[in-house]
C-alpha cells in the first residue's frame, strides 16, 4: 500500500509539532504525544558502527520503558530537582530526510535531526537520527516508540530529553 500525500503531511506536521513542544518547553503538549506505553529509548554505541541491541540488560545513554518515566523526568525538571538540567537550554531541532513505512496499528517513521542547545554562554550540537511507531489514534497520532541515535562521537555536556 502507498503512502498518501495526505499521510505524510500528517506525519510530518506531527513530528514539527514535537520538536516545536520541544522547543517551547511545553511539556505538556510534549508528553500528550507519548501512548502510555511508550518505549523512549536512547542506546550506546557498542562498536563503532553497532549500536546497543537490548536497554534491558545493555548500556543505554537513556531508557524509557513508559510514559511515567518521561513524566518523572519532566517533573525533576520543571521543579528544580535536576540539577543537571538548571538552568535549561535554549534549544533548536531540525528535522529531515523524514521516510514513512506502514506497520501495524500505524507507521514507522525515520528521521534525521539536529539539536542546537545554547546554556551558560556555550552552544552544543547533537545528531543523530529518529526511529518512531506512530500509532493511529482517533484522528492522530501517538508515540508507541522512539528510539534515538546520538552520532556525536563525544557527548560534551549534559544530555536530557530537551536535547534530543
Amino acid at each position: 500500500m502507498t503512502i498518501t500525500v495526505e499521510t505524510r503531511i500528517r506525519v510530518q506536521d506531527f513530528i514539527s509539532a514535537e520538536m516545536r513542544y520541544l522547543d517551547d518547553r511545553d511539556w505538556d503538549n510534549w508528553l500528550s504525544l507519548f501512548a502510555e506505553g511508550v518505549e523512549f529509548w536512547v542506546p550506546a554505541w557498542d562498536s563503532e558502527y553497532v549500536t546497543t541491541t537490548d536497554p534491558q540488560s545493555e548500556m543505554s545513554l537513556m531508557f524509557y520503558s513508559n510514559r511515567s518515566g518521561l513524566e518523572d523526568r519532566v517533573f525533576r525538571i520543571r521543579t528544580g530537582l535536576s540539577s543537571a538540567s538548571t538552568p535549561l537550554p535554549r534549544t533548536c531541532h531540525i528535522v529531515s530526510n523524514i521516510q514513512i513505512t506502514e506497520v501495524p496499528e500505524g507507521y514507522g517513521v525515520t528521521a534525521n535531526w539536529v539539536s542546537h542547545a545554547f546554556r551558560n554562554g556555550e552552544t552544543t550540537t547533537f545528531y543523530g537520527t529518529y526511529h518512531y511507531r506512530l500509532l493511529e489514534e482517533g484522528s492522530g497520532f501517538r508515540i508507541g516508540a522512539k528510539k534515538i541515535i546520538v552520532m556525536n562521537d563525544l557527548i560534551p555536556t549534559v544530555i536530557d530529553i530537551y536535547n534530543l
